[in-house]
């Protein structure tokens, strides 16, 4: 079986011992190399290619995000997932300017870590329930007073509607396709025809118009 290989960043020890810990425990995971600083971490990416970086957003030098950007625009297959300690809109933003496939809180549990390792690693982006809602409640309610979008109810078919939802419930797409009984290339094929209808550029655009159009509940 061919393991997913991991890069650490994080500039506390603790908490990047600890998360090295548990992920040296799953069979599927190979950790590659654990470093305390952006400089580093650049460095590592450079000697190793791996598949999966999680970094930290603030660390001494160059910060994660920072990283990302000038690793993804030299590395594009390199996927990274950002961990922060704050729901910060900003840093959130940011992350996905730089090309970030992932962002999560510190708080995650272990289920979910991998879960959102695996996803990314397949193609795919995952964003903490907590953290991304968190600040797309907060988007919202800076567009209060502004009328929300009307659903495109005349282009948007059931189905598609349907995946909208399950996007936004921040289902994955082999977890979609499960549901629905379909296969993981026509749930892309529905997210592709689904962000050319609404001219919406990512994931997280599907799951800010869910939430503008009252589809899910926060």
């Amino acid at each position: 079986m061919k393991k997913i290989r991991i890069i650490l960043a994080d500039d506390h020890q603790l908490f990047r011992e600890g998360l090295e810990a548990l992920l040296k425990s799953h069979a599927e995971l190979k950790i590659l190399a654990s470093v305390k600083d952006g400089e580093t971490l650049f460095e590592a990416i450079e000697q190793f290619h791996p598949d999966v970086v999680l970094s930290d957003i603030s660390m001494p030098g160059k910060t994660g995000i920072e990283v990302c950007t000038e690793i993804t625009q030299t590395f594009p297959e390199v996927k990274f997932i950002m961990l922060s300690m704050y729901n910060n809109e900003v840093f959130f933003v940011n992350s996905l300017k730089a090309g970030a496939k992932g962002f999560l809180s510190k708080e995650i549990s272990r289920d979910e870590l991998l879960k959102a390792i695996q996803t990314v690693y397949h193609g795919g982006e995952y964003f903490d329930k907590k953290v991304s809602h968190a600040i797309l409640k907060e988007y919202v309610e800076q567009k209060a007073g502004k009328k929300p979008s009307k659903p495109e109810e005349q282009i948007l078919s059931a189905r598609e509607k349907e995946i909208i939802r399950l996007v936004a419930e921040s289902y994955s797409n082999g977890e979609i396709a499960e549901k629905l009984k379909i296969s993981v290339r026509t749930v892309n094929a529905h997210k592709n025809n689904i962000m050319r209808k609404l001219k919406l550029k990512s994931t997280v655009d599907i799951v800010k118009y869910a939430l503008m159009n009252k589809m899910i509940k926060l």
